[in-house]
């Protein structure tokens, strides 16, 4: 279990990027949803003792993980949003190096450790080939390959997924939950599907702070009966988000379908819709922005 409490992280600038966080993440793929710009990356730095927060505390099993990084850092496997790596070196080379790296000392442990990873992750045939010339796809799992050195018990992937065309990406999810039946895995994006696709926990962070937290499909229950459609010419957007709480629009055939946020029904031709993870991802989006105008007035 991995448990944040109050974690705060302000920069020098003034910019307080994480705003007394408070989760507690069980084994399993978790998922943190946000927009750019949302804190995620900062938080999933933090957690990786990459950076050490202005307030708060973070525990992951017996381990004070501000007090005892090493502790952390021998646990854990981290893929971040930018993963760069040696391009002229093969696949099989950097992941024998970066196994020393590791600690992993006999060269016979080293082979078989890099040979089950390349092939737990697809990439035996091009083992020899250099990164540089690995699609995006590719260059993902082996960052995943990389992050699975040494069996870590904590594994952290940063927006996995964007840039992969859909095959890439239904091959890596697929990659992530076999890893995710028996580690924490946290799943930070801002790609509502991947999530859904992948998470039996959730939390959505913007602004800083945690907007909310549970289970996707209880999540979505609580958004049964309160989601309403129409569809509408775009110039008509401005007057419908003066009169009603928009939350997401969307094009289809040249024309606008709005979302809106009613415990009753807004009348006006609207109807009901069936609500969705992304619906609850959106109505907490427009919840913060809400919160912010009302704090900055």
């Amino acid at each position: 279990m991995l448990e944040l409490k109050a974690v705060t992280h302000i920069y020098p600038n003034g910019t307080r990027a994480l705003d007394a966080v408070s989760l507690s993440i069980p084994k399993g793929m978790y998922g943190l949803l946000g927009p750019n710009g949302a804190g995620k990356s900062t938080l999933m730095r933090t957690v990786a003792t990459l950076q050490t927060p202005t307030e708060g505390s973070i525990r992951f099993g017996d381990i004070d993980v501000i007090a005892q990084p090493e502790l952390l850092r021998e646990r854990l496997g981290y893929l971040p949003q930018d993963f760069g790596v040696y391009p002229r070196v093969s696949a099989y080379d950097m992941l024998d190096h970066m196994a020393v790296l590791k600690g992993i000392a006999s060269a016979r442990e080293r082979k078989e450790t890099v040979e089950t990873l390349l092939n737990q992750t697809n990439l035996w045939a091009v083992r020899k080939k250099a990164i540089a010339g690995f699609s995006g796809g590719m260059r993902q799992r082996f960052g995943i390959a990389q992050a699975l050195i040494g069996n870590p018990e904590l594994i952290i992937v940063d927006e996995p997924t964007a840039g992969l065309d859909p095959e890439e990406r239904n091959r890596f999810l697929n990659l992530l939950a076999e890893i995710g039946e028996n580690v924490v895995v946290i799943l930070s994006t801002h790609i509502v599907d991947d999530v859904a696709d992948l998470c039996p926990r959730m939390a959505v962070l913007t602004a800083g702070r945690i907007q909310l937290e549970g289970a996707p499909l209880d999540l979505i229950h609580q958004t049964r009966g309160s989601i309403w459609a129409k569809t509408i010419e775009r110039h008509q957007l401005d007057s419908y988000s003066d009169r009603y709480d928009v939350i997401s629009t969307r094009l289809f055939a040249g024309r606008t379908i709005i979302h809106v946020l009613s415990s009753s029904d807004p009348q006006n031709g609207f109807t009901a819709v069936e609500g969705g993870l992304e619906d609850v991802y959106f109505s907490a989006l427009a919840h913060a922005r809400r919160a912010s105008t009302a704090t900055a007035a």
